[in-house]
């Protein structure tokens, strides 16, 4: 009867000191930025794609990295409305978006949600809401071009920094 009760209260332990172990080896997220990476950090701008004269549809992209951060501004212009009118804009408008991003190997890896203009979530509205999520691979960089290849789109990015940014790493959740 006794070895009975010693393996019944070595059952029960077990799980005990399983999730104090799984407990220690938990890692809480800072909550100050990391730095990012030092080549990125700065305002770039896409100018022009070859060809958009003659395109429908296209969007440029102007992206600024601060720290690991992220923000994203994509002026689309389009000729045909496949849109409701109230949204169209005369073929002209802007989407926003923000996210953390990491480089890994030779791509980034965003994550991040849709924003209003001023970096409020989007919940509803014209054009693109919920998660922003691309994925780039870098093709080339230097101290003032970085050219980027979307999974999502067969046109690389070509942008030109504009204004560099020193990384002041601040806390994420303010």
């Amino acid at each position: 009867m006794i070895k009975l009760k010693n393996i019944v209260s070595k059952t029960y332990l077990l799980p005990v000191i399983g999730m104090f172990l799984i407990c220690l080896s938990c890692q809480r997220n800072s909550e100050m930025q990391s730095e990012g990476a030092s080549y990125l950090q700065g305002e770039w701008v896409q100018d022009s794609i070859p060809g958009q004269d003659q395109m429908l549809h296209y969007t440029l992209t102007d992206l600024t990295f601060t720290c690991d951060s992220i923000y994203t501004t994509m002026h689309v212009r389009a000729k045909q409305q496949q849109i409701p009118d109230s949204c169209y804009n005369d073929g002209a408008w802007d989407e926003f978006a923000k996210g953390v991003y990491v480089v890994r190997g030779d791509s980034i890896i965003v994550d991040g949600i849709y924003t209003k203009a001023q970096g409020k979530q989007k919940v509803s509205g014209c054009y693109r809401i919920g998660q922003y999520l691309p994925r780039f691979k870098i093709a080339s960089y230097s101290k003032d071009s970085l050219v980027l290849e979307s999974r999502y789109d067969q046109r690389p990015i070509v942008l030109r920094k504009v204004r560099d940014i020193t990384c002041v790493p601040k806390e994420r959740y303010q």
